[in-house]
């Protein structure tokens, strides 16, 4: 396979290109999920009680919100390629440190080093995707970028388990170590080089510049506001779902929880024609149906002691809505300045860290005092909550919008 490097910014991507860009995004952000079917496992082995293990998945968080602030927006400024490249080589190491991790506290440093790393290569991914797209399919783009990372998210947590059940919860992380050895060689023969807009500034003002897009830009507020109580209800969710599937009645295996993971890959084709409809200028409908979806999706997981085909179905609407709302955002923030895209992402994706962290943090704590009911009414509250703002800010985007128009 040979990806040829285009000169012509406005010349559509190769279909070879878009497909390594998003097999490049899922195996980076599965490194970010993969202990989240594996929680039991480590608190077994770290002596961790149920309402203190989310802090796993918090470190992680904790890595991503680093990662946005310091790293995401270097590829404003330097050379993306050779950023990624970097960021690849430490990312094997990251791996390499948390598969030999003999205590708690080493565990945690190197699981913020991965939620730091994995988070920087595919924010990196999604706005080198946006710059490289012409304007005319950015949605389309983006929205087969972000299909990869819905894979790899969802197949991070099946390959986890199926891993665990195997050889151990360490070996995800040394088999993930050499397929991101692999993915650094692939980025380095067949990535274009090509010149991009860049930012013009010292890396200070860079980091200073996205708080002033933040507070200038109202469309990267909302659409970052909707992330962050979207994704909160969706960490809850998958934080919390493993603990009672884990116990009696199910006494599910690593492998059958990780499995259903598989269910939310439909969601990739919900970010595909998300991406199209928002290059139609039919973003807040999507984002109108994707709100309705992921309230109305808390209903059938509720009862997950029940029925699981029942779980199965919330699942798939769960990812549904998800996918759909988060390529929107992304479309509609990435059209705002072409010299910003690393920016941009980095302040949207903030968002996304808090509410990821705060959301498995809650669920834990709510899980071990009100049991997998709690869980579901507070994601249920996180989802009314997103829909709610966003009916009260829809009217002003639109004459925001306008005004910029004119």
């Amino acid at each position: 396979m040979k990806l040829p490097a285009q000169s012509d910014a406005a010349r559509p991507m190769s279909t070879a290109l878009v497909l390594l860009l998003a097999a490049a995004c899922a195996l980076s952000v599965a490194n970010v999920y993969y202990a989240q079917p594996l929680l039991d496992a480590i608190a077994r082995e770290f002596r961790m009680d149920e309402a203190a293990v989310g802090i796993v998945v918090s470190a992680t968080q904790l890595g991503c919100a680093l990662a946005l602030f310091f790293v995401v927006p270097l590829g404003d400024l330097v050379d993306r390629r050779r950023l990624m490249l970097v960021q690849l080589g430490l990312l094997v190491l990251a791996l390499g440190a948390v598969a030999l991790s003999v205590n708690a506290p080493w565990l945690l440093a190197g699981m913020v080093a991965l939620g730091l790393l994995g988070t920087a290569m595919t924010q990196g991914l999604l706005a080198l995707s946006a710059a490289l797209a012409a304007p005319s399919e950015r949605g389309r783009v983006v929205g087969a970028a972000q299909g990869g990372v819905v894979i790899g998210l969802l197949l991070a947590r099946t390959l986890a388990g199926a891993l665990a059940d195997l050889w151990g919860w360490r070996a995800v992380y040394l088999v993930s170590a050499g397929m991101s050895a692999l993915l650094a060689l692939a980025l380095a023969r067949w990535l274009p080089q090509r010149r991009l807009p860049t930012a013009g500034l010292r890396y200070g003002a860079l980091l200073r510049s996205v708080f002033t897009l933040l507070a200038t830009e109202r469309v990267l507020r909302v659409r970052g506001m909707i992330a962050l109580l979207m994704f909160a209800a969706f960490s809850a969710f998958w934080t919390a779902m493993v603990l009672p599937l884990s116990a009696p009645p199910h006494a599910l295996s690593h492998t059958a929880v990780g499995a259903f993971g598989l269910v939310g890959v439909v969601g990739v084709l919900m970010a595909a024609r998300a991406g199209r409809l928002a290059d139609g200028g039919h973003g807040q409908r999507t984002t109108a149906a994707g709100l309705a979806l992921l309230c109305l999706a808390w209903a059938p997981i509720a009862f997950l002691e029940q029925s699981l085909w029942l779980l199965a179905f919330g699942v798939l609407v769960l990812d549904l809505a998800l996918q759909a709302l988060h390529v929107t955002n992304q479309a509609m923030i990435f059209s705002i300045s072409a010299q910003a895209h690393s920016r941009l992402v980095a302040g949207y994706m903030m968002f996304y860290a808090v509410g990821s962290g705060l959301g498995s943090i809650a669920a834990t704590a709510v899980y071990a005092r009100t049991g997998w009911l709690g869980v579901c009414v507070l994601g249920a509250g996180l989802s009314v909550a997103a829909l709610v703002f966003w009916m009260a800010t829809a009217p002003r985007i639109r004459q925001a919008r306008e005004s910029r128009a004119a």
